[in-house]
Parts: C-alpha cells; structure tokens; sequence
C-alpha cells in the first residue's frame, strides 16, 4: 500500500452516520467524524491519508434528488486533482440510483469512485459500516479501479450495474447481469478482466437538468388509462418495467398500446426495461411486446432500473435530440449494458 495515497471521503448522510432519536435514526450534523476517528485501523501507518467532506444538510437518502447528485459530482470535480480517489457515503436505499448517475456524470474518469454505506448505524454495536469503511478507502487507495463502483457485504461492484437486493442481509447489494470486480476475504482478490480501463482526457463534469422522467410498472390487471393524464408531451421519458422479456398485457381492451404511440408522436422516449433482476430485454421476441417495438421503444437490454432512469437524465442533460437518444440508450457507454 502506497501510505503516500490521499483519499477523500464524501459524507452525505444515510445509516451509517446516523444516531437514535425519539422518531428513529436521523442524520446529525458533526457525529460522524469523531466516530470515524474513533475506529483503530485508521490510525495504522500503512492507512491511506484522508480528508472529510461532510454535506450540510445531511440527507438521508430517500430525499435524494438530481441537485444532490449535481453537488457530489462537484465535489469530487473540484477536488479531483488534490486526491487520488473517493469514497461516497451514502444511504442504501437510493445508493445505486447515485452511483449510476455518478458514472455517467463524471466523463473521462481515471480516478476510483467508492459509494458504500450500512445497514447497521457505526456508533451501533455489530455495525457492517466499520468493514465496508475501511475496505471501501483501501480499495479507493489501491489503484486498481478507475470507475464508479459501489463497495458493500465484501463485494466491490460496478455502480451502474448495482441495485439493492435485501432491506435485511448485509450483503445488501449485487450485480445481477454483471460480474463482480472484486471480493473481500483475507486478501481483496480483484478481477482486473472486467474492470474498466482509465479514462482518457481531462475529467467532465456533465451536470443535470431536471426532467420530467417517469417509471410505470406494469402489473396483471393494470389500467393503463389512468396513466393518460401523465403521459404528456411534458414527459420527456419512461421506463416501462415490463414482464420477462419485456412483455405487457395486449388482450382486448389492453391500452397500453395507443398510449406508448401518443407519447412517442409527442416526443418521449420510451424505455423498456424488465422486472426481472436477471435477464434481458428482447422486444420483439414474443407477441406480447411486438407492439412495443412497432411503437419505437427502446430495448433497455439488461440495464437496471437506477441505470436506465439516470442514463435518460444523462442523455437529455447532454442537449441531444429525441433519436440519438434513442439510440445511445441501445449502446453501452459506459458498462451499465452489456
């Protein structure tokens, strides 16, 4: 380990600093740092030098929104040639949704980008934020990655691959259609074959507007017209969450159809995506979604939900039109599908 590596530690809010209080966990200002001073392994000589950014207010991360992702995005822009790499502490619940629009945001990356956080708050006895800490700032330090990536229960995954699998286990995260870039056990065995290369250039920092973007899971039974007043011109895109391989229900009476052509001839990008964790989108493949693809929408492939919201964001906030988005939403650009 290179004990001359400076890392800095961007604290959001989420589980992992927050305390008790007569409404449960909540963020406070001004805890975390004295528990992070407070865990032995930092204060080994072999540790990586490290600075804390901490934001004001904290959040938790269910009032995560666009401007929040803009704000980390610039710390780490602004700070990006002082250090040499990050770590993202965040809340679970929304993690992969910023660790997805960090990976687009931050064009040219050649730094690590470490989101992590816990399950159990660190000032809590058993709490999994002392492992997921410090391998997180190892990792971050060791100079073996060069993407966004989300550290968390022993695996290190790409960020916009990642989604949350379980509100219980510690292993809280995976990457379903992607495989792991490292794991954690008595050394960090990494997987440099499918580890992006560095980024080529100076940094970009690809801010985003806020858009009107919208998720419609489709569910036996569902009324599609009760969705009309939404599907506007206003809606500049839609992630459908179809069945399988992006089925949806298309027996009579079904009108799903007229309203995925209305929205298309009004000028929103239509995305489709499956509810199932593993797999990929084919449209096309059974009857039931060949009238998704006769209405132009975009196969989302076997992109995640987190990754397939933020790449909309990404692409509008980039000022393309409608049909090159379209179409960079059927490309990989920057492993969030394969």
């Amino acid at each position: 380990m290179n004990t001359n590596k400076r890392i800095c530690i961007i604290y959001t809010g989420g589980t992992i600093g927050m305390v008790p209080s007569e409404h449960g966990y909540v963020p406070k200002a001004g805890v975390f740092e004295p528990l992070l001073r407070s865990i032995n392994d930092i204060h080994r000589p072999e540790f990586p030098d490290w600075e804390l950014v901490e934001f004001s207010p904290l959040l938790d991360s269910s009032n995560i929104a666009v401007g929040d992702w803009n704000k980390i995005g610039r710390v780490i822009d602004q700070h990006y040639d002082e250090f040499d790499g990050f770590v993202v502490l965040h809340g679970t619940d929304t993690m992969a949704y910023t660790a997805s629009a960090l990976s687009f945001m931050l064009e040219n990356l050649n730094e690590p980008v470490v989101f992590t956080g816990s399950q159990i708050p660190l000032c809590m006895l058993r709490s999994d934020g002392l492992d997921n800490i410090v391998n997180a700032i190892l990792i971050a330090a060791s100079g073996r990655v060069h993407e966004v990536c989300l550290y968390f229960g022993g695996r290190l995954l790409r960020g916009n691959r990642s989604t949350k699998m379980s509100a219980d286990l510690l292993e809280a995260f995976d990457s379903p259609n992607a495989p792991h870039l490292a794991e954690t056990g008595i050394d960090i065995q990494y997987h440099d074959t499918v580890i992006r290369p560095k980024g080529v250039g100076k940094l970009h920092l690809q801010e985003f507007i806020d858009v009107p973007i919208g998720v419609l899971k489709v569910f036996p039974g569902i009324q599609f017209d009760l969705f009309e007043s939404i599907m506007t011109e206003k809606l500049k895109g839609v992630v459908f969450e179809a069945f399988g391989a992006g089925n949806i229900p298309s027996r009579p009476g079904s009108n799903l159809l007229p309203l995925v052509e209305r929205a298309y001839r009004s000028g929103t990008v239509i995305v489709v995506c499956s509810q199932c964790q593993q797999g990929s989108v084919s449209l096309g493949t059974y009857e039931t979604s060949s009238g998704l693809a006769r209405a132009d929408a975009v196969s989302g492939g076997d992109m995640t939900i987190e990754a397939a919201v933020t790449k909309l964001y990404y692409l509008f906030s980039c000022g393309y039109d409608k049909e090159t988005i379209r179409e960079k939403m059927e490309q990989n650009l920057c492993g969030e599908r394969s």
